[in-house]
């Protein structure tokens, strides 16, 4: 099995981002191969019609998610939403995110938030076949200090999201022992 996290905020100081992070780690504990894919270091298009999909960058990220079997997308909340990065990714790569098995980790500013990555989770449902992990995570800037998670309330649910992740993956492709 391989596993894409995608790390879809731009800010340096990403909190998203530091979620991407421990589930890397997390992945690579259960002896998983994890990559990570962090938005922050592309140089991407924005998608804006046809001639965008010739962009060089975009065949081998369209590779990359398609060989992956499971993704756990970070993303910031902005707006009751998913980033716009993040919804720019999914246009250019949309095809290869196919039948694939997705779970979230989510930074926010305040609690109020919290369905808001339910439309991206639609669209890759209806569009995509795709099948949500129901059990997302979601950390407000209070489970974050200095660079690190120090609620273990979001350390736990992070663990859970990544067990629950693998073991839906590999029950789906015929793997789980």
């Amino acid at each position: 099995m391989s596993y894409l996290i995608i790390g879809a905020s731009l800010n340096p100081e990403s909190r998203s981002q530091i979620l991407a992070e421990q589930a890397q780690l997390l992945l690579q504990n259960q002896g998983k191969s994890a990559q990570w894919l962090d938005l922050r270091k592309l140089d991407l298009p924005f998608c804006a019609g046809r001639s965008t999909y010739d962009h060089p960058s975009l065949p081998p990220l369209n590779e990359m998610v398609a060989e992956a079997e499971g993704i756990i997308v970070a993303t910031p909340i902005y707006n009751y939403d998913v980033n716009a990065a993040l919804k720019n990714f999914l246009e250019l790569t949309g095809q290869s995110w196919q039948e694939k098995t997705v779970g979230f980790l989510c930074a926010a500013g305040g609690k109020s938030s919290y369905m808001s990555v339910m439309s991206f989770a639609n669209n890759l449902m209806l569009d995509f076949r795709c099948l949500i992990v129901p059990r997302f995570v979601y950390a407000t800037r209070e489970a974050f200090a200095e660079g690190k998670i120090v609620d273990e309330t979001i350390e736990t649910r992070l663990a859970e999201l990544v067990h629950d992740l693998v073991r839906i993956t590999e029950a789906l492709n015929g793997q789980q022992k």
